[in-house]
């Protein structure tokens, strides 16, 4: 997943905030976020929900698998996150604040990035965990 996640980020830096191949239609940002342990900066590319100029959702999905991401971990641990986004041309670096959506709030948007993108309908049926975590990213 590494190498995946790395030709992604390089990808989204050399096409002004627009990867190409599996996410060429999709919305995706650049999730900065601080290890909860380390405190070093990772970077993870993340497809999203977009809600205006406001407000933006993530999904941490990892594809359906048993346990949540490390960077979920990270950004609960410190809510205080910056994302990467572009438009083909430019990018731009916003400093944003991550809380973790519950109930309806969290069935809804869920639903609607599921009906955007099957993959994510398919990633909750094959889940084993309880639900995946859906995350509010709003400017701070």
């Amino acid at each position: 997943m590494s190498d995946f996640n790395d030709q992604v980020i390089a990808d989204f830096n050399a096409n002004g905030g627009k990867p190409a191949g599996y996410f060429e239609k999709a919305d995706v940002l650049l999730l900065h976020a601080e290890g909860a342990k380390t405190g070093i900066e990772r970077t993870q590319p993340l497809m999203y929900l977009k809600e205006g100029d406001g407000p933006c959702f993530i999904f941490a999905s990892y594809a359906g698998g048993p346990k949540d991401p490390a960077w979920f971990h990270n950004l609960v641990a410190k809510p205080d996150v910056d994302i990467s986004i572009g438009d083909g041309t430019t990018m731009k670096r916003v400093p944003m604040q991550a809380r973790v959506l519950e109930g309806t709030e969290r069935e809804t948007t869920y639903a609607r990035m599921a009906r955007l993108f099957p993959q994510f309908a398919e990633y909750e049926e094959k889940t084993t965990r309880d639900i995946i975590p859906v995350i509010k990213l709003s400017p701070r």
